[in-house]
């Protein structure tokens, strides 16, 4: 019998009613493999539902045109739309509307600021701040951005248990070299939300910058990028509910200003000429040159708004219930080792089953119709940190519920018997 540590949290004392959000999230209706489908693959991209679905039929059914100078009816509407999901994409994560600038998700907006902030900041001899911790999309960029320019790329440790070893970043910015500090504000692998306002606040006294993935927090943790005190934010709306291939990157208006674009095109200019050479847009304009995708921006805006009406305290609570329990049922099998156990977590349940690959895991459980990820979580220097090839990880969203933990519990039972 388990321990009192194992055992279940008892139900909070509010029921949030996931039963209804689930009601209106169709891709959870259907079955996998003959099996009801349990959707536990979150971290990689939410389902959505039927609020964000509806805004982009309505966007091409009613909407659909070119913005931004269109001097017709449609133009104006589709401008007034992408600029209205604007402000509410700023009130959402603290900002003004002109501090935010449409990307393509998390990965593009590192990679705008590596290359149009990093290429006229960063010299040889300087050093750039990461952790071990990181997805690929807050590394590579550094290390594509350190080679470009002779700068030093440094990692802050990770500890066995998924959080961040301070002692060493306050080490790695002792020398004063750091120009950039870039971190994830949870942990895509491990569900480790990382104190991001500390972290901050030490590399602005060492003269740094700072700038925070936070693709995996949007949904699921209380969002001011001020009190934060990030110099650059950026996130990703497929995994919050919105669309793929659409997010934003959040700027202090100052660094925006005084950056060169990214990325020359359409709308992102003011003046062009062959003689003269171009001038450039205000801010954010300059850097969101080309047609936008007008359709995904308004569906995110239609995404963070629906998750907002759930209400936050409502949701991070049900959603810390979900992983404790799961948690706990995961822990009465025998062979499961919890793979990042840090006190604060969202999200995120990474484990190990005996010796057995975690892609066989997933295979079985995906038999099933439990729908998890395996592998590295793009995060190999951490899995290498770990001394792990990789972990099966399932994550969980605002429409997930002890049953779903209960399904997971009973597949990785099944599973172990199958692989003994």
């Amino acid at each position: 019998m388990p321990d009192v540590q194992t055992a279940a949290p008892p139900s909070p004392a509010v029921a949030f009613d996931a039963e209804a959000v689930r009601a209106g999230v169709p891709a959870l209706h259907q079955r996998v493999n003959g099996r009801a489908l349990v959707y536990l693959d979150s971290a990689a991209s939410t389902q959505k539902p039927r609020a964000v679905l509806d805004r982009i039929a309505r966007y091409y059914a009613r909407e659909n045109a070119n913005v931004h100078r269109g001097v017709h009816r449609l133009s104006q509407d589709a401008t007034d739309a992408m600029e209205a999901a604007r402000m509410r994409v700023a009130r959402f994560v603290g900002a003004d509307a002109d501090e935010v600038v449409f990307t393509r998700g998390t990965t593009e907006g590192v990679n705008l600021v590596a290359s149009a902030w990093g290429r006229a900041n960063v010299r040889g001899g300087d050093e750039i701040v990461v952790t071990e911790i990181e997805h690929h999309s807050n590394l590579v960029p550094w290390q594509m951005l350190s080679a470009a320019t002779g700068a030093r790329l440094r990692a802050v440790r990770a500890l066995a248990d998924g959080t961040l070893d301070l002692d060493h970043l306050d080490a790695l910015l002792a020398g004063g070299r750091a120009k950039m500090v870039a971190v994830g504000h949870v942990s895509n692998a491990l569900g480790t939300v990382h104190p991001v306002a500390e972290i901050a606040r030490r590399a602005h006294a060492a003269g740094a910058v700072v700038l925070v993935d936070g693709a995996q927090a949007t949904a699921h943790v209380d969002l001011d990028v001020r009190a934060l005190g990030a110099d650059f934010y950026a996130v990703s709306g497929h995994k919050a509910y919105a669309p793929m291939g659409i997010g934003a990157l959040v700027g202090r208006r100052d660094l925006l200003e005084a950056m060169p674009p990214w990325q020359g095109g359409g709308d992102m200019i003011d003046t062009v000429s062959l003689a003269d050479g171009s001038t450039w847009n205000a801010v954010p304009f300059k850097f969101e040159a080309g047609t936008p995708d007008v359709g995904g921006i308004v569906a995110f805006a239609e995404a963070l708004d629906w998750l907002g009406g759930l209400g936050r305290t409502a949701v991070f609570a049900h959603e810390a219930d979900v992983l404790a329990y799961a948690t706990a049922r995961l822990r009465e099998i025998d062979g499961v080792r919890i793979v990042g156990t840090a006190p604060d977590k969202v999200s995120v349940l990474s484990f190990l089953l005996g010796d057995a690959h975690p892609y066989d895991v997933g295979t079985l459980l995906d038999q099933m119709g439990v729908a998890v990820r395996t592998g590295h979580h793009c995060a190999q220097p951490l899995m290498h940190a770990l001394g792990l090839p990789g972990t099966v990880r399932a994550s969980f969203a605002v429409y997930n519920t002890r049953a779903d933990a209960d399904a997971l519990a009973d597949a990785v039972t099944r599973a172990a018997r199958m692989l003994a």
